[in-house]
């Protein structure tokens, strides 16, 4: 069923969107993906009880681009850190495009 968003994570990567090296666990050559990259809040609760704020790396791939991103894929997205995928989001959008989002943790 067509939806109001549909075509909307396409205009989101070509406007916030930069290149990144994708390489799969499973080997095979690396690609070169449009996709966003950003270190995220995310709020943790400390050892004495009090919040925490920490950055964490995820990374968003439109499904339409063909690619499903598994734990251990590592990217490189140009910032001198590359970062294995450690978990992926499910993604609340309706639209046949929507982002795979992946948490990703710093590994070189």
């Amino acid at each position: 069923m067509p939806s109001v968003f549909d075509g909307m994570a396409g205009l989101l990567n070509d406007v916030f969107g930069d290149p990144v090296s994708y390489q799969p666990v499973g080997g095979g050559a690396a690609q070169i993906i449009q996709s966003v990259f950003r270190n995220e809040e995310a709020v943790s609760s400390g050892p004495d009880g009090h919040d925490v704020l920490m950055l964490m790396p995820i990374w968003r791939v439109p499904k339409d681009l063909g690619i499903s991103p598994v734990k251990g894929d590592v990217i490189d997205p140009g910032d001198g850190k590359t970062y294995a995928v450690i978990n992926r989001r499910p993604s609340v959008s309706p639209a046949d495009d929507r982002f795979i989002i992946c948490e990703l943790e710093e590994v070189g």
